[in-house]
């Protein structure tokens, strides 16, 4: 079912004074934001932010037309299309499944992409210092983080021997995150056990029961990145709580949702910088001179709450290493 989520009537930018080089007066840029998913306000206000740095107020110099599905992929090239059609001045394409379908879709709108896992290895720019073509913007680390939580979540149970993997095929960065989850449980001497979930439609009832059982079959959960997951995050913080296993997850949002622990990229920094890009492009930069960034800030946030739910006591080594502590 045709779930098209418009995130409309975002509520006005902050009015800031203009930069001295901000743009001509008079001018108005409409700039697409798309991705499979609403995208957490997390992302939102990082982008809102970095408009408002650079002097672009939205209802005035610049108007944002947000676009995202359901969290599934098949309806990305329609939402494509339609902002193209919009005459957008640049897209924000807001993980690789969006990425993707944008840059299949134009050779002419300029694209900056946000929180893509390995974007060469995608196909998606040449490399990350020439990215060439229509297209260039912020990757992620690609397959350390996952290795990073795996550990992470070792140092929370030591007799940690089996983890459920759960990914979703259908998302081209997954087995590129796999595969570095499976490298690190080779060295710690940890059991994969792959958890897949296709879409929206694997949520329901019979198929979350069926995730529960396996969950609770192994001693935590590691979850990799996809706009998917994002987007029914707070079912997945239930799926580690009714398993009453210890869960680590990619994003904050996650823990905010009741989950455990996040390590990963500060994505409302991600998306802040991406307005970067955004204004170079207006000024007149073409992507394919503008190198593609890595991520420069980290979190890794622990949720005591939940751990107390669990029976978990988090060890001061880690307590001491987290960015935030919930309460």
């Amino acid at each position: 079912m045709d779930r098209r989520t418009f995130i409309a009537g975002v509520a006005p930018f902050l009015a800031t004074p203009l930069a001295a080089d901000a743009q001509q007066a008079g001018k108005v840029y409409r700039i697409g934001f798309l991705r499979a998913g609403p995208p957490p306000e997390t992302y939102i206000e990082g982008f809102r932010q970095g408009l408002r740095e650079r002097g672009y107020v939205d209802g005035g110099n610049v108007v944002v037309e947000f676009r995202s599905t359901d969290g599934s992929f098949e309806q990305l090239p329609r939402l494509v299309d339609e902002l193209v059609r919009l005459k957008v001045s640049a897209m924000l394409a807001s993980a690789a499944p969006a990425a993707l379908a944008v840059k299949k879709a134009t050779t002419s709108v300029p694209i900056v992409f946000v929180g893509v896992v390995d974007p060469v290895e995608l196909g998606l720019v040449r490399s990350l210092r020439h990215p060439g073509g229509n297209i260039t913007g912020l990757a992620t680390t690609s397959d350390d983080f996952a290795g990073k939580r795996l550990e992470l979540l070792r140092a929370t149970v030591p007799r940690l021997q089996r983890v459920a993997v759960l990914w979703h095929p259908g998302n081209p960065t997954n087995p590129i995150q796999l595969k570095g989850a499976q490298a690190a449980a080779r060295v710690l001497g940890v059991r994969l056990e792959p958890v897949s979930f296709q879409g929206p439609n694997d949520f329901g009832s019979a198929d979350f029961d069926v995730a529960i059982k396996t969950v609770r079959d192994t001693d935590g959960l590691l979850l990799l990145e996809s706009p998917l997951f994002t987007t029914y995050r707070a079912r997945l913080a239930e799926l580690a709580a009714r398993s009453r296993r210890p869960a680590i997850y990619g994003q904050r949002e996650y823990v905010d949702a009741g989950g455990l622990m996040s390590f990963g990229t500060d994505f409302n920094d991600l998306y802040r910088r991406a307005a970067t890009y955004v204004d170079k492009i207006l000024k007149g930069a073409k992507p394919a001179d503008l190198p593609v960034e890595q991520p420069t800030k980290f979190a890794f946030v622990i949720n005591l709450k939940t751990a107390k739910a669990l029976g978990l006591t988090i060890p001061p080594s880690l307590l001491a290493r987290a960015d935030e502590v919930i309460e």
